[in-house]
């Protein structure tokens, strides 16, 4: 691993400055014309052409990697005069890529060379040239691609790094792509996806007896209930818990239960939020509040209508605590 990680310090020395610009300044052209990058490579150097076509393709450039003898045989179809195509070649000799060569230069297809030798015929008949040499590979016999494709992955990164700084991508870009991740669900997932819409919630008034407010409450296991104000319909008025109803009887004597009302046992004036509040954002009110533990939190609108309830239930189930 430090042989490996020495290859990539002296490649990162190696470097030139003005090539680095050129090939960063085609794939900015590439984004601005809502053209692809297009990476191609054989064998191992194949495998890292995919991965940072992957890495490219996460971040909002639109990239994919392209066989080299299959583009030969009809899937040249797929690269565009204004495409950008990066091609991997540790020994810049590899015929496949030799061959596809002149057919992206007739194109006008912009060609960036990611190889280890800077005088090869690959780097000769590309736009740009990225050095990627190694003095030699980590494998003991020096044959098996180590160090190179290291590099050339580092490169790869690299590349894919200052491009993220230069177009500005925020996270919330980067979420748009991964969906389904961990970081995508806390930038794109909002209260009302995961709220507990107030059509499927029956309002309390304030004036509801006791063993109707422990019914509601206990009803499909919300565990929460809001009280509607009654001179405004589908106003919150307050919002109750099995933890406010646990207080409530904890602070009451026995004899007094059956006079208790759900305007008795209720939150007034509780937290809310919005409906397009993210949900982590959520999560730090329900975990931020000094008065006492939050659960749920009532979703409402600009006019103070109540449109949902939001449950640590359901942010634990979604993932994101």
């Amino acid at each position: 691993m430090q042989e490996e990680a020495a290859a990539i310090a002296a490649a990162a020395a190696r470097l030139s400055s003005e090539e680095v610009e050129g090939a960063l300044e085609l794939l900015e052209r590439c984004a601005d014309r809502k053209a692809k990058l297009v990476i191609t490579g054989v064998g191992k150097s194949g495998i890292v052409a995919r991965k940072i076509a992957a890495t490219f393709s996460s971040i909002g450039l639109m990239a994919l990697y392209l066989n080299p003898l299959d583009a030969l045989h009809g899937d040249l179809g797929v690269v565009a005069p204004d495409d950008v195509c990066l091609l991997l070649s540790n020994s810049g000799e590899t015929a496949e890529l030799l061959e596809v060569l002149p057919h992206l230069t007739r194109r006008g297809t912009a060609r960036i060379a990611l190889v280890g030798r800077a005088e090869s015929s690959l780097a000769r008949g590309s736009d740009v040239v990225l050095d990627a040499s190694v003095d030699r590979e980590v494998c003991p016999l020096n044959l098996a691609p180590t160090a190179s494709t290291a590099v050339a992955m580092a490169i790869g990164d690299a590349l894919a790094a200052v491009w993220m700084e230069r177009r500005g991508i925020s996270p919330a870009d980067f979420a748009l792509n991964h969906p389904a991740g961990s970081l995508g669900k806390q930038l794109t997932m909002t209260a009302a996806d995961l709220m507990l819409p107030a059509r499927e919630l029956s309002p309390l008034a304030p004036n509801t007896p006791l063993d109707t407010v422990i019914g509601t409450l206990t009803r499909g296991a919300i565990g929460s209930a809001w009280v509607e104000d009654p001179k405004q319909p589908g106003h919150l008025l307050g919002l109750i818990t099995d933890g406010d109803l646990r207080r409530a009887l904890r602070d009451q004597p026995a004899n007094n239960w059956s006079s208790l009302t759900a305007s008795d046992l209720m939150t007034a004036d509780p937290i809310t939020i919005a409906a397009n509040t993210l949900a982590v954002e959520a999560i730090k009110a329900m975990e931020n509040n000094r008065r006492k533990p939050i659960s749920v939190l009532p979703v409402v609108n600009t006019q103070g209508e109540i449109e949902g309830l939001l449950r640590l239930h359901d942010l634990v189930q979604a993932g994101l605590t």
